[in-house]
Parts: structure tokens; C-alpha cells; sequence
């Protein structure tokens, strides 16, 4: 999954980044309204936290120009300003929910999860699909109650195709919500990933739509483990 972590405190950004990161989530940063714009105008993210206060240009209108120009992608504001007037401006803006600076890292990232889980489609905390059990909480997978040992970018493949079961996933989509911006993105190298997760949940698990993409699904008669 893919954040935009528009933030302008460098150090707030970094740490962040670094919780973002250990969390599951491939991340990009940028440090005011304008970089912010561009990016989430240009990039697709799963979820945006967005700072209120930004040089160049306000994260109100930032969020107002992506509302006014369709995009959906569900937005976290982070800010030092608490009053209600601002919380009502952020939400009549577009924002899906507010986190008030000071604030603990871990009530940011379970805020994020349950934006994604609604903006998929998702109840329950823990991803399911047959034997195989997603936990995001603790980015940790298992098969049939077997913990499954990923890598993180493996872990981003699963968790992706997880949130998105039974709909063909395409390659390029892959890539896009995988990997940062500064990574050397090839769609080619998601075919070996694909290949490597096939090999420790299950080969069958994961269809191959020739000439589309990929599709998760549970083995037929398959029910979630107890």
C-alpha cells in the first residue's frame, strides 16, 4: 500500500516516514502544498496524511483542487491547529478524518488502516481470504494458521492483493501502489515477487488473467481457518 506523507517539520517527516515504513507502506514525502498537489494530481496513493499548515500553498486548498479534480483517495489531516472551526473546515474541504498534533504514531497508522479498510470495502481488522489471514495491525500473514515469513515487499503484494480480492490486478497496478517514487520501477520484476509469494501460500491461490493481471482467490470448498 502507498502513502503520501505531506508534511513540512522535517523531523516529524522523518519520523514518519520511518513508522510508515515499518508499518507495511510504501512512502512518499512532500514538504509543502505545491510538491503535494502534484503528486497526489500525477501518483496513485491508497491514502494521504496531509498537513494543514504547508509553505507555497494551505493543505485546505491543496485538498479542495484533488476534490474539485475527482480524486477519491481517502485523505488524513494532521495538524497542529485543534480548534473545531478548522476540524469543520478540513472536513467541508474533503478530508475522511483529522489527527491533532501532539499525537501518538500508533493512532496515526490504526487511523490509516481503518481508512483503507473502508475504502476498500473491508469491516473487520483482519484480512481473510480462505486459510490465508492478513493482520495489519502487526503486518504479519499466515496460511492455514502457519505464519508465513515475507519480505516487505512481499507483504506489500499480499496485503495489496488482499484488500483487492477476486478483481483482476493488473501489473502496472502492482508497481504503482508497491513502490515509492524513487524506486527503479519495473513491471517486470513483479512477476518474480508473484512468483515468490505463490510459492508459500499456495501456488493456486493467486490466478493468473492472461494478458490482465492477477486475481487472489480461495481455494474452492476453502473457509477461514477458527
Amino acid at each position: 500500500m502507498r502513502v503520501l506523507l505531506v508534511e513540512d517539520d522535517a523531523d516529524l517527516s522523518r519520523q514518519l516516514k520511518t513508522a510508515l515504513a515499518d508499518a507495511g507502506y510504501a512512502v512518499d514525502h512532500a514538504p509543502d502544498g505545491e510538491e503535494a498537489h502534484f503528486l497526489g494530481d500525477t501518483e496513485p496513493y491508497d491514502v494521504i496524511v496531509l498537513d494543514l499548515g504547508l509553505p507555497k500553498v494551505d493543505g485546505v486548498s491543496v485538498l479542495e483542487r484533488w476534490r474539485r479534480e475527482g480524486k477519491t483517495t481517502p485523505v488524513l489531516i494532521l495538524t497542529a491547529r485543534g480548534a473545531w472551526s478548522d476540524k469543520v473546515s478540513g472536513f467541508d474541504a474533503g478530508a475522511d478524518d483529522y489527527l491533532t498534533k501532539p499525537f501518538h504514531t500508533e493512532e496515526l497508522l490504526a487511523r490509516l488502516r481503518a481508512l483503507l479498510r473502508r475504502s476498500a470495502g473491508h469491516a473487520t481488522a483482519t484480512l481473510e481470504c480462505g486459510g490465508l489471514r492478513l493482520d495489519p495491525r502487526a503486518a504479519r500473514a499466515s496460511v492455514n494458521g502457519e505464519p508465513l515469513r515475507l519480505t516487505s515487499l512481499e507483504y506489500r503484494l499480499l496485503h495489496y492483493l488482499m484488500m483487492h480480492q477476486g478483481r483482476v490486478i493488473s501489473r502496472t497496478e502492482l508497481v504503482e501502489h508497491l513502490y515509492d517514487q524513487d524506486f527503479d520501477r519495473d513491471s517486470n520484476t513483479i512477476e518474480v515477487f508473484v512468483g515468490r509469494v505463490r510459492k508459500k501460500i499456495g501456488a493456486e491461490r493467486i490466478e493468473t488473467v492472461r494478458g490482465l493481471g492477477y486475481r487472489l482467490t480461495a481455494l474452492p470448498g476453502e473457509t477461514a481457518p477458527a
